[in-house]
């Protein structure tokens, strides 16, 4: 069963829906906002329907990240299904730095946990450390750096990945990025 949306505090987070395309294209055509993330800003609400549809339309763990006042998308948070349980999120710039990505990250956690969901991980690249700060405040621990030639912005990244267990197993460590890399090392200090 898919979950359809969760409260919290300050948000609702929902499955998007093809009338959010509009909303939508505000996060993806921001160049600064997609810097770290793994495509290049959308230039059309044409391509921003091909977004949707490729990346966000059917899967089960990814929201929109709205405020109640409005119920408006302004961001959003996933987790992917498959063997990493990738978890990422993006929001508008205009909302950073007010806790909101920490906010929707816990709630989507606590839904996880109760769905079964043994773990999951998250990268982000060293040079976007506030990121990594994100990370660590819904409770992922750090684990290694890699490095990979990125694409499809092709050039070379060192990423960072963290790790949550939700199933108690506090010793398991995703190792695939490990090796599939062979430059990969533990940092000393991480701390954000």
């Amino acid at each position: 069963m898919i979950t359809t949306q969760i409260i919290t505090e300050r948000l609702i987070l929902r499955q998007f829906k093809e009338d959010d395309i509009e909303t939508l294209y505000l996060l993806l055509k921001d160049k600064e906002v997609n810097t770290f993330l793994p495509w290049f800003p959308v230039n059309s609400i044409e391509e921003t329907k091909n977004f949707y549809e490729r990346r966000f339309a059917n899967k089960k763990y990814y929201f929109a990240i709205c405020l109640k006042e409005d119920n408006y998308p302004i961001g959003y948070i996933k987790s992917d299904t498959d063997d990493n349980n990738d978890f990422g999120y993006a929001l508008r710039k205009e909302f950073w730095h007010k806790g909101i990505v920490t906010e929707a990250g816990k709630a989507l956690i606590q839904q996880l946990k109760k769905d079964n969901i043994p773990y999951i991980t998250a990268t982000h690249d060293k040079n976007n450390p506030r990121s990594g700060g994100v990370m660590q405040q819904i409770g992922m621990k750090y684990c290694y750096s890699y490095e990979e030639y990125w694409k499809p912005k092709n050039f070379l990244v060192t990423f960072r990945m963290y790790q949550l267990n939700l199933d108690g197993q506090d010793d398991r460590i995703y190792k695939k990025y490990w090796n599939l890399h062979k430059i990969h090392f533990v940092e000393k200090e991480v701390l954000i």
